[in-house]
């Protein structure tokens, strides 16, 4: 209960919560879509999905300033890959809020005059760049970490060991590709929070994909990787050194 309170008690941790709520509803749609038995469950279903869209929506109206200053503060950043990807991620994403704030008020009948449609798959499209954005960071992060690890005397030792050790597994993968996965197996077990941050963005990236007609999937494909990632997302908020930085 107490960790339930500390989350609810932060704007971002109530906005997951509610996260978490609407995909898990969505799952659980998908799962009971062929129940006839089960109809008025499915149309509660579908009225919780859509009160927690629209509550984070209210949650995340003062998300897009806060993009323009996160982005603000990683233009300065000495790494260039960093710079840039981070940069351009967060502009990417306060257009993504702007378009979910104009839908919102939409929604309310407060702007009447615009296509939903076309705003929603805009807001798809900057969702989308900026998870693609942040997925070459975790990528770049790994490389660099890769990198690092492939130099160290005492992880070429590890290493050699692992591949004496594991001549099984050499008839099946070749030794460069073994040695590959065992340093990527390490990095990520030295910093968690660039493995937890792949992930998230790895599921999330199926979100916007399948709106925007470029991988289509199923109701139940989305659901459960907004699920996943969501609880990723509440998981750094408990436990911030999982959270990756800057």
């Amino acid at each position: 209960m107490d960790t339930f309170v500390k989350i609810s008690n932060q704007s971002q941790g109530r906005d997951r919560i509610f996260r978490a709520t609407q995909y898990a509803c969505a799952l659980l749609k998908y799962l009971l879509r062929n129940s006839s038995e089960r109809k008025k469950l499915l149309a509660k279903l579908q009225s919780l999905e859509s009160s927690m869209s629209s509550g984070r929506k209210l949650l995340r109206l003062g998300n897009t300033v806060s993009a323009i200053e996160t982005a603000k503060r990683t233009i300065h950043l000495a790494d260039p890959v960093l710079n840039l990807c981070l940069t351009i991620a967060n502009i990417n994403r306060a257009l993504y809020f702007l378009c979910d704030n104009v839908l919102w008020a939409r929604s309310l009948g407060l702007v009447r005059d615009i296509d939903a449609e076309r705003w929603s798959r805009n807001a798809s499209r900057f969702y989308f760049v900026t998870l693609v954005l942040n997925l070459t960071r975790d990528v770049y992060e790994t490389s660099q970490m890769m990198a690092q690890r492939a130099r160290d005397k005492h992880m070429q030792e590890r290493m050699r060991q692992h591949l004496n050790q594991s001549p099984e597994v050499a008839e099946v993968l070749v030794p460069q590709l073994d040695a590959f996965l065992f340093l990527l197996q390490e990095s990520f077990r030295d910093n968690p929070a660039v493995a937890l941050d792949t992930l998230k963005n790895i599921c999330d990236l199926f979100i916007p994909m399948n709106h925007l007609g470029i991988y289509k999937t199923n109701g139940g494909v989305v659901g459960f990787c907004g699920l996943v990632s969501s609880l990723l997302g509440i998981v750094t908020l408990l436990k911030p050194s999982l959270k990756i930085k800057p």
